[in-house]
């Protein structure tokens, strides 16, 4: 009976160890996959590391940071690059697994207009509003929070949107 037990303990233990949750991904892992240097549409454009957030269940990852784009030909079009390996739900709008840019505009004093862009064709694929987060607390540059249930926010900022692992 205590070998059925013991064994049963062990088996569970394992699984729970392969069903692992989203978390935040450590600096190792953010040093791992973000890349020095973005590819965007035909330029490779340098990113901001210490900007670098990102989260991951062990198999899939997704990331976002800023990107110098100084000297680009960005006009103001996009300051993020996102790369995603599992579809996600940014308020309404659906991203397939891949290689994004996004910028923002101020819509009005408590409204961004955030528009999300193919990094490998600068094609437009659609923009979500990202409102001012009323809790306070530490205001980061970029910030991806691991899901609970399959949902999550994704802060600019102050200003925040929701997502939804797919």
């Amino acid at each position: 009976m205590k070998i059925i037990l013991t064994l049963l303990f062990f088996l569970t233990f394992s699984l729970s160890a392969l069903a692992q949750d989203w978390r935040k991904m450590s600096e190792d892992e953010l040093k791992k996959s973000v890349p020095e240097k973005a590819p965007v549409i035909k330029e490779n454009i340098e990113t901001e590391f210490r900007t670098a957030s990102g989260i991951t269940d062990g198999k899939n990852e997704a990331f976002g940071v800023v990107i110098i784009t100084a000297g680009y030909e960005a006009d103001g079009k996009y300051t993020h690059f996102l790369r995603i390996s599992k579809d996600i739900k940014i308020g309404n709008l659906s991203l397939k697994s891949g290689d994004y840019v996004f910028g923002y505009k101020r819509f009005d004093n408590t409204t961004l207009t955030v528009s999300f862009y193919q990094a490998k064709t600068g094609n437009l694929i659609g923009a979500v509003k990202s409102k001012v987060e009323q809790k306070k607390g530490a205001i980061y540059s970029f910030l991806i929070e691991p899901p609970t249930d399959k949902k999550g926010k994704i802060y600019i900022g102050r200003f925040s949107m929701e997502y939804t692992l797919q």
